[in-house]
């Protein structure tokens, strides 16, 4: 079985951009917007604990997440087609 790899890297970035952006919020919610540099931050600029931080973060994960999908997605389809048994 072979993944579609546009379809896996489009789930991958929306699915990551949606978690980020909704993880961000509900830090705000809990502790407050504290515009602190976080990990994150440290990787994807102009993100922070904040309002504009959570949008600066959903653009950035939805394009890392879109890469790392599409990658793996390749990768699963290159080592699938070179272990799964040929017909005759």
């Amino acid at each position: 079985m072979k993944l579609n790899v546009k379809a896996f890297a489009l789930t991958c970035a929306i699915i990551w951009g949606i978690g980020l952006f909704l993880i961000t919020w509900w830090v705000i919610l809990f502790d407050g917007a504290t515009g602190e540099i976080t990990f994150i931050g440290r990787m994807y600029r102009g993100y922070s604990i904040s309002p504009a931080g959570s949008v600066v973060g959903l653009l950035w994960a939805v394009v890392d997440g879109g890469i790392g999908g599409a990658i793996f997605a390749w990768l699963y389809n290159l080592i699938a087609s070179r272990t799964s048994p040929k017909e005759a």
